[in-house]
């Protein structure tokens, strides 16, 4: 699968750029701040809906507009779609496939899928750990697209929980009534729907978390080969699946009862801090190294090589399956040392399609040879 041209309107800092991509390597080189990532940012919304760089789609509008457009061709085989999306903040976003407007966005994810390295992937390894889950969901929608649903429903459950046990928690500290005027509901009626709520939750969160195991069992030693080939001797590396529901269920009708079961234990807890305390949005993924967790105790090159190696992990998985990502490597090079600068590359060289963004023409590794375009002042340019 390879993006044939890229569209955007009025997206990042660009007002209209029109980019041909083709099969093999693309580099993008030129001088910070000239709009090199805007574009591969650009792909990699269309594979997962969102952006490495910022949280909400706001600063993805050009200052002064209402709205942007990020426009692709792509090719799998021999079929060939269309897709756009139209982002408007604070409103719904719009999706097309094939010129159609009968779709919801989320109908566009598994048309691209993309595996992104970026200086934000330390993160993975130094950051919290809503960094690794959303790894980890990312990662699982690109292979499934239909758990963008299961995690869209998890979320809305999760927040009309959290509205439910805020209220019963405001009115347990106000005597019931939760200080509002006549005809507030008081704590006890509010309560009455939360083994519903709860039902809601474990069901989709079952799904989430079965997905995740299963994920993780089939990375783990991709990735052990991964921080091998980038770090020789240096593993192995291990990784640990941390649920804030106890239990060893494996199954989806086991971690059904595993979270209903945790939740009733906690549900005291909960009305008095008005929050949900169990379930896959507090869970974490514990990455170590050797026999000690990385996060702490890696140095700053073990770090950068664990990121990768959870990167390219995820490149070969979803090779692996049969629809190869277009590979991003969003300004890395200037990151690494010559060592695991020349390792990566080698890695990745044969991808159906790798995009790069570099300052520098020469920190793109010889064997990455390929079709370039000077980036500068929102100009795109082949050279």
């Amino acid at each position: 699968m390879h993006v044939t041209h890229l569209s955007l309107a009025d997206f990042r800092s660009y007002a209209r750029v029109e980019v041909p991509l083709d099969p093999g390597v693309t580099a993008f080189v030129g001088e910070n701040g000239q709009g090199k990532t805007n574009l591969v940012e650009a792909v990699g919304y269309l594979a997962t809906l969102s952006s490495h760089r910022v949280a909400s789609d706001a600063p993805l509008v050009r200052m002064g507009a209402e709205r942007a457009v990020i426009r692709a061709a792509v090719t799998q085989g021999d079929r060939s779609q269309l897709i756009e999306l139209e982002l408007n903040p604070g409103k719904a976003n719009r999706a097309r496939i094939n010129r159609s407007s009968q779709v919801r966005p989320r109908d566009v994810l598994g048309i691209v899928r993309t595996v992104l390295f970026a200086p934000e992937d330390l993160a993975l390894v130094k950051g919290d750990p809503g960094e690794r889950r959303r790894f980890l969901d990312e990662l699982i929608t690109a292979r499934s697209p239909r758990m963008a649903g299961v995690r869209s429903d998890y979320d809305r459950v999760l927040k009309q929980r959290n509205t439910l046990l805020k209220s019963a928690a405001m009115a347990r500290r106000h005597g019931g009534r939760a200080g509002a005027p006549p005809g507030t509901k008081s704590a006890g009626a509010d309560l009455s729907t939360l083994d519903v709520w709860d039902q809601h939750l474990a069901r989709t969160g079952a799904e989430l978390l079965a997905q995740r195991m299963d994920l993780i069992a089939v990375l783990q030693p991709l990735a052990d080969k991964a921080y091998e080939q980038l770090a020789p001797g240096g593993g192995p590396v291990a990784l640990e699946y941390r649920c804030s529901a106890p239990g060893g269920a494996q199954d989806r009708q086991g971690l059904y009862g595993q979270l209903l079961e945790a939740l009733a234990e906690v549900r005291k807890q909960e009305i008095e801090r008005g929050v949900t305390l169990v379930g896959p949005h507090r869970d974490d993924l514990l990455l170590k190294l050797g026999q000690l967790p990385a996060k702490g105790y890696a140095s700053h090159g073990e770090c950068w090589s664990y990121a990768l190696a959870l990167r390219l992990a995820s490149y070969d998985l979803l090779r692996a399956e049969g629809n190869e990502p277009v590979l991003v490597l969003d300004d890395v090079f200037a990151e690494l040392d010559a060592r695991r600068r020349e390792r990566l590359a080698e890695s990745v060289a044969q991808g159906e399609q790798v995009l790069v963004t570099a300052a520098v023409g020469d920190d793109v590794p010889g064997v990455l040879a390929g079709a370039r375009y000077a980036v500068e002042n929102g100009s795109v340019v082949r050279v």
